[in-house]
């Protein structure tokens, strides 16, 4: 072999390593290892007693999300007030710890893929609030976006900037989200979401005063850990009044991580009732070239002018950054409303009562007219008293928000 083919054959070696080292710094994962990311076939299967695959049976999950709604149902029959407006700082730890691969294919892959479900879910149930993430990586805490009420532009600052490196910061995380949320109006709920994937927390300094600082000023801060129970991440949540769990597998991170959708109860603090002056802007015309006060560039048709000062903002709800008026559109009050007056649960029909109560109405669901002979537990409005189904029931109470039995007996 002459030196050229030397030269070429080490030169393709030289490329093959370079080729698996791009792999590897992409998320820390390789190529297939990122196509079975993203399709995640495996979540659609489940083996049975034989040891033999099959489609994944969602009836055993339904009926236990059905029990743990009726547990959650209690406080709203009991009008307690929630906070509406709320102020989330959602805070990431992708330290060296989220590449541990318990969860597959990663902690810091799996986290990533729900919190992207989350920010969807969030402001489809407070589409008063804003939310912002922040990023705990080397030791340091770096805000990856600001409060605002996009969920586009989180997901797509989130997706771009995947990566773990280092140790984690607890406490330079909480003084940066305590500097941002101190600064909010007294009708706003603050709140910090943790999803802790290290065992330990590098601090510059003594955590305990930071955690006073946060509960002087309202704070409620949760936390879900990703490996095992830390002291001083329960001691947080116990001192800021908010909820700390440790997920046990992929299913449950996500089941917890959704429990944080939903508005809570307010604080006895913030639940006085306060008259916010808000606007509602129009669209910007179409052609109209502006700078927008938000990311301060030249925007052609495209966002809101504030009723006030007649500034251009991109979107809603947020607040003026000229006048600081708060500017939210009409849908997103009347979204708000179902959680004032929420819909009562439906009375489970008990085997006994099941035969007579199917001879007596008809033999289908009401919502999606699927037969109800054999199949187990379905429930009945307590009002109209119509038959429906387990899915149709979880679709009525965390997305329709109206009994379609009540609101077709109101109109006929």
């Amino acid at each position: 072999m002459d030196n050229g083919q030397k030269r070429r054959a080490g030169g393709g070696a030289e490329d093959e390593e370079d080729e698996d080292d791009d792999d590897l710094e992409s998320g820390g994962l390789r190529a297939f290892e990122r196509t079975y990311t993203d399709e995640r076939s495996w979540e659609n299967l489940q083996e049975d007693e034989s040891g033999r695959l099959r489609p994944l049976d969602n009836s055993a999950a339904y009926q236990a999300q059905y029990r743990r709604r009726r547990l959650r149902s209690s406080a709203a029959v009991a009008r307690i007030q929630k906070g509406l407006i709320r102020f989330l700082y959602i805070v990431l730890d992708f330290s060296r710890a989220a590449s541990d691969m318990d969860f597959r294919p990663s902690r810091m892959a799996v986290v990533a893929k729900h919190v992207e479900a989350f920010v969807r879910e969030f402001f489809d149930q407070n589409p008063l609030s804003q939310i912002g993430i922040v990023v705990i990586k080397d030791g340091l805490a770096h805000t990856l976006t600001e409060l605002g009420g996009s969920p586009e532009s989180h997901i797509k600052a989130l997706m771009g900037k995947l990566g773990c490196s280092g140790d984690s910061s607890l406490q330079n995380a909480l003084d940066l989200v305590h500097g941002y949320l101190d600064q909010i109006p007294s009708y706003g709920h603050r709140e910090v979401l943790v999803l802790y994937s290290a065992l330990s927390t590098c601090d510059p300094g003594d955590i305990m005063d930071t955690i006073k600082k946060c509960k002087q000023s309202k704070l409620r801060c949760s936390v879900i850990g990703l490996s095992a129970e830390i002291f001083i991440c329960k001691h947080l949540c116990q001192e800021t009044g908010g909820s700390y769990f440790v997920a046990l597998d992929e299913a449950h991170f996500k089941e917890l991580l959704m429990e944080h959708a939903p508005p809570p109860p307010a604080i006895a603090e913030f639940a006085i009732a306060n008259l916010i002056k808000m606007g509602f802007p129009q669209r910007a015309a179409e052609g109209s070239i502006s700078i927008c006060s938000c990311h301060k560039e030249a925007k052609v048709g495209e966002g809101y002018i504030c009723p006030r000062c007649k500034a251009r903002i991109c979107d809603l709800p947020t607040e003026c950054r000229i006048c600081g008026l708060t500017l939210v559109s009409s849908p997103h009050l009347a979204r708000s409303y179902h959680h004032l007056f929420p819909i009562a649960p439906f009375d489970e029909v008990s085997l006994s009562r099941q035969n007579e109560s199917l001879q007596r109405s008809s033999r289908t669901c009401f919502g999606c007219q699927q037969s109800l002979v054999n199949s187990g537990i379905h429930v009945a409005c307590p009002k109209c008293k119509q038959n429906f189904c387990l899915d149709c029931d979880i679709y009525i109470h965390e997305s329709l928000h109206n009994c379609p039995g009540c609101e077709s007996s109101r109109h006929s």
